[in-house]
């Protein structure tokens, strides 16, 4: 029997789920759908689905909230989030990819170019997946480097991975950063970029830092602790 790939598509908007959901089903596709974020988050945990796709603005819990407690969850983390919104400002499209949306596409947006999109994530997210059944020490350097591989910015040289930790700075860290206020002021603080560093591949950490709005300082925060700390200057 042919497996089909599964689905969740969480949108208050009837009329968007329904022409999302219809061109996923065409390509093969079981779809969950919901506008709920809370039964959305319980879908995901109950079900792992191949891949979900968003509205920010949902009930119960908003689409920001969702896509952060499903990459916080060990059982959802790798699961590809695709935010398909209406709220097209920039800093909306910031916070929906730190709170853990690996795309977002701005309302209107066609049905077409939903499932390009989801058709991409869930392939990076199986080749990222046959990476690490092959050579678990080798998963964290594959999931910096994959995507590159796949969009081909590496075709004319060799990828070679390496067997040791790819330590390095990015704004796109394999988990997001958290959504947290000054200490000193208490206002939100902004993200800047993040560093994965640690002992080996097995054994990743990462460290997020911010900067306070009103001039408090660089803080830095670690994931495995959530401790967050002041530092006189970002290395």
């Amino acid at each position: 029997m042919r497996h089909l790939r599964g689905a969740l598509l969480v949108d208050i908007d009837r009329d968007s789920r329904q022409m999302y959901a219809e061109s996923l089903r065409q390509q093969d596709y079981d779809v969950d759908e919901t506008e709920d974020g809370r039964e959305a988050l319980a879908k995901a945990i109950a079900h792992h689905p191949d891949i979900v796709i968003t509205d920010t603005r949902l009930i119960g819990i908003s689409g920001y909230d969702l896509c952060r407690l499903l990459k916080r969850d060990d059982a959802t983390r790798a699961i590809p989030i695709v935010v398909v919104t209406g709220d097209g400002d920039p800093s909306d499209i910031d916070r929906a990819k730190h709170a853990g949306a690996d795309a977002v596409l701005i309302k209107p947006c066609g049905a077409a170019t939903v499932l390009a999109e989801v058709d991409r994530l869930i392939e990076r997210s199986r080749t990222l997946q046959a990476h690490a059944a092959a050579s678990p020490e080798r998963a964290a350097d594959d999931t910096a480097k994959a995507d590159d591989v796949l969009n081909g910015s590496q075709a004319n040289r060799p990828v070679t991975l390496s067997r040791i930790l790819y330590r390095r700075y990015t704004t796109t860290p394999p988990i997001a950063p958290p959504e947290l206020r000054c200490p000193v002021c208490g206002r939100p603080l902004a993200y800047r970029r993040s560093h994965i560093g640690g002992v080996n591949a097995r054994h990743v950490e990462q460290w997020d830092y911010f900067e306070c709005p009103s001039g408090c300082g660089t803080f830095q925060c670690r994931q495995r602790t959530h401790k967050l700390r002041k530092v006189s200057l970002e290395p």
